[in-house]
């Protein structure tokens, strides 16, 4: 056994290390958190210092015991978590949970190279309790939040049903997308008038200028070109200025995830996700960091690089200075490890992110980009307005010859290109002016990038928050994130061509976008009862304070359960009036639109457990109300009452195929048509409300295609067919599905590939099921991911540690799920009377249907 055991949070960083040890050294992995809260119950003793009573996470107890094992076999046990609060508290975890004496060594390191692993080695410290401190008041914090605060959603907003939550990050990311939303809704467009002008030059160049200003009104826009009917232009002032651009610093964890959405379209965790597996094969620094600084070592291998590939000119190393007050300047900003290796990653996304981490470091040690911006005034001699021409030549591309930022907004980027030879009092030939109606924009929906860059500029959240944010938004139906598409509408143009001033029309396509993030029913409702009864939870200032607090904790300067006990006090008294009130979730939880033309009920919309409906009628009504589900985008705050009447247009009739009717509707499973009796899902692209016959017939035809199977041959006597379905092509023996692996072609598959798929699945199953019981197919003994249990039916029962699961017999698998003995006859429990009170009760309340019914 070796001497030393050093302990890291994942498989693949361990792997790396220990290549860099020597045989002294065994690396292993605890595979990320060993100890948590427990799900169930608070498990903060809030009377006690708010104490909280950890446990070892089910499917670490066979990691602790195992390291456990290799910790008192060691002569020295070395704890080499990432370098950040939750590294260290993971370490002090590890510390409790493995026994482990206060001062076990504390490793740290910001790359995984050889150098780094062992200047680590030679440098170890004890677990910094500060910064454990600071991680446990974060985590006890969130716990109150969620804990008391989601029992209090589902009861004043899901009238009891489970499902929703709050937290403290999230619950502030939300409100920032719901208000971004109705800036969005609320926001009137305006247009103006902008003059632009095309100026004929010799050798068929152009040169294009545009007016300072804008007129409000057409009449204005008109009088103007009528003024420069005839009239002369010249060059007045030609002005012809030094500028230049500077690069961008190193990527932190924030600016890494913005980027690589505006140039490589990844979502955020992904991202992360693509980082740590650069960073644990040891290719990049570490990826959570709010540091743009680097270390002298780096600048200098940045610079050797530079001069070989470049040149002198090319250098201007350079050291950043992070602005948020709360960066870790001891930490660096994400880089290779090695500047020298311009390609790195297991796969081609990890390539792509490297790629983008690699030209951003290095242009930041390059020169500045040299440019020459030059401005042409023209003058009119009919009028005293001015039009301006201005021009951007490099002279010099200095680190744009590597990498150039991208922005939030690329469509209001300037391209400004050279303007041709021009000189004072030159004669100009008008060849066309025009003034094109433009109007205002509403500020863009949020896009991942752009979420995390306002949620770092409010000093909210912290570089390994942003990524589980965003998800968790997601994740519980509170945001979506989509793509929407533009509508039309007309514009006005008045062009003075040849002395003359014409007016036309035309179109444009205004409001798409792409990937942005859109609240949902269901969030906008969470978020508006959050502001109105629990504002101190999603208030701005109130969140980037408690960031700053953890800081100030992590620093030694502030005591964690001081802090807590401040906040949870008024906090906890709040949660208990309004629990105990009887004020609900009302301001966009429903909305009343109007009355039916055709019935003359009222027609309203509503929030449910299933999600946003639109009601005919009233459950006192003699019929019973018609329901329908809201489409994806519809908001109950914003639906009109002709909109919400079209979504009872469903089920429809489009046309007919074979001489049988084909109808659309939308079902359990999500809209579909249905022909002969068989039902045909759309796709996500297709509008059950406005889909064309011809288009039905398409999809109709398309899953007979993929349905009819194939017979390849036989094997052990029994037929082996393929066929398409819901998951893609398969291979069916006996009553036996086998997906068919990406690699092979349903066209090119053979008897003996089906065959050898056959077996592979044989050979899984039977590693699956310790046990199966002819006498009764549901009850098998599972090898489950975290350890065996008992399946009977759809119901999962777990296995007592005494009791070896081969064993088991089917009356004992049985005695455990529940469930009566074979051949037992289960008693039944006499049939309780409703009260007939009740019955007439339970008659007349009538829950939103998930299947639109029409009358």
């Amino acid at each position: 056994m070796s001497k030393n055991l050093v302990i890291v949070e994942s498989p693949a960083k361990a792997k790396t290390i220990e290549g860099y040890l020597g045989k002294d050294y065994t690396v292993k992995s605890s595979f990320g958190h060993v100890r948590d809260l427990p799900k169930d119950g608070l498990a903060v003793d809030v009377q006690n210092g708010f104490r909280p009573s950890y446990e070892i996470s089910p499917d670490k107890r066979q990691v602790i015991s195992e390291l456990k094992k290799l910790a008192k076999e060691a002569e020295e046990v070395w704890l080499a978590t990432d370098d950040d609060r939750e590294g260290e508290a993971i370490s002090w975890h590890l510390k409790e949970a493995l026994g482990l004496k206060d001062n076990t060594k504390r490793i740290v390191f910001r790359e995984i190279t050889k150098n780094a692993i062992q200047n680590a080695i030679r440098s170890p410290r004890n677990i910094d309790v500060d910064l454990v401190n600071a991680q446990q008041a974060r985590r006890v914090l969130d716990r109150l939040v969620g804990y008391e605060l989601s029992p209090v959603l589902w009861r004043k907003i899901r009238g009891g049903s489970t499902g929703l939550s709050a937290g403290r990050v999230q619950s502030v990311a939300l409100r920032l997308v719901v208000e971004r939303e109705r800036e969005v809704e609320q926001h009137q467009s305006k247009s103006s008038f902008k003059v632009t002008a095309q100026f004929l030059l010799a050798d068929g160049k152009v040169l294009n200028a545009e007016l300072p200003k804008s007129f409000a009104k057409v009449e204005e826009a008109r009088l103007f070109l009528e003024k420069c009917i005839g009239a002369a232009f010249t060059i007045r002032n030609l002005e012809t200025k030094p500028g230049k651009k500077s690069p961008a610093p190193p990527f932190t964890t924030s600016t890494l995830q913005q980027e690589a959405s505006r140039k490589l379209g990844f979502a955020v965790d992904r991202t992360m996700r693509l980082a740590q597996g650069l960073y644990e094969a040891g290719k990049i620094s570490y990826m959570r960091t709010d540091s743009t600084s680097l270390s002298q070592e780096a600048i200098d291998n940045a610079k050797g690089e530079i001069l070989k590939e470049f040149g002198d000119k090319y250098l201007h190393t350079r050291q950043y200075k992070t602005k948020n007050e709360s960066a870790q300047e001891a930490h660096e900003a994400i880089r290779p490890t090695n500047f020298a290796d311009r390609h790195a990653g297991a796969n081609k996304d990890e390539k792509r992110l490297y790629e983008l981490i690699w030209k951003r470091s290095i242009a930041s040690q390059m020169a500045d980009a040299q440019l020459e911006r030059t401005t042409a005034t023209i003058a009119i001699s009919t009028t005293p307005e001015e039009l301006v021409a201005q021009g951007e030549v490099i002279k010099f591309d200095g680190f744009l010859k590597v990498y150039l930022e991208s922005k939030d907004d690329a469509e209001d980027e300037e391209n400004k290109g050279m303007l041709p030879p021009l000189t004072i009092g030159q004669l100009l030939n008008l060849g066309q002016m025009k003034a094109t109606e433009k109007f205002t924009r509403p500020q863009p929906r949020y896009t991942e990038a752009s979420l995390v860059k306002k949620l770092e500029e409010m000093g909210i959240g912290r570089p390994s928050t942003y990524a589980p944010t965003i998800s968790t938004i997601i994740n519980r139906g509170y945001v979506v994130k989509q793509d929407k598409a533009g509508q039309e509408r007309a514009f006005k143009e008045l062009i003075l061509e040849r002395n003359a001033v014409r007016e036309t029309s035309g179109k444009e396509t205004f409001g798409s976008e792409k990937a942005k993030l859109f609240p949902t029913n269901t969030g906008m409702v969470v978020n508006d009862f959050l502001v109105e009864y629990f504002p101190e939870i999603v208030d701005y200032k109130f969140t980037a304070t408690v960031e700053k607090e953890f800081d100030e904790i992590a620093e030694g300067k502030l005591n964690w359960q001081r802090m807590l006990e401040e906040f949870y006090g008024d906090f906890h008294k709040n949660v208990e009036t309004v629990q105990g009130s009887s004020i609900s979730a009302s301001k966009s939880s429903g909305r009343d639109l109007g009355l039916d033309p055709r019935t003359g009920k009222k027609v309203s919309a509503r929030l449910g457990k299933y999600g946003a409906y639109v009601q005919i009628g009233e459950a006192t009504d003699e019929d019973k109300p018609q329901f329908a589900n809201l489409r994806s985008g519809q908001l109950i705050e914003t639906i009109s009452l002709d909109e919400a009447l079209d979504l009872f247009s469903l089920p429809r009739e489009v046309g007919f195929f074979e001489e049988k009717a084909m109808t659309i509707g939308i079902g359990k499973f999500g809209p579909y048509v249905k022909h002969d009796d068989k039902y045909v899902s759309l796709t996500k692209e297709d509008d059950p409300y406005s889909i064309s016959a011809e288009r039905a017939v398409q999809l109709i035809q398309q899953k007979r295609a993929e349905s009819v199977s194939d017979t390849l041959g036989e094997f052990e006597g029994k037929p082996v067919t393929t066929g398409k379905g819901r998951f893609g092509p398969y291979v069916k023996f006996e009553d036996k599905y086998i997906s068919i692996p990406k690699g092979d072609t349903l066209a090119g598959l053979s008897l003996e590939r089906a065959i050898e798929l056959i077996q592979q699945k044989r050979q899984a199953d039977s590693n699956k099921y310790i046990k199966e019981f002819a006498e009764d197919s549901r009850v098998k003994v599972v090898n489950g991911m975290y350890g065996p249990y008992i399946a009977v039916g759809k119901r999962n029962v777990k296995i007592p540690k005494d009791i070896d699961p081969a064993s088991l017999t089917l009356e004992k698998c049985l005695e455990l799920a529940g469930e009566p003995a074979p051949g037992a006859t289960p008693e039944k429990s006499p049939a309780k009377k409703a009260p007939a009170k009740a019955a007439a009760k339970t008659t007349k309340k009538t829950a939103p249907a998930k299947k639109v019914t029409k009358k």
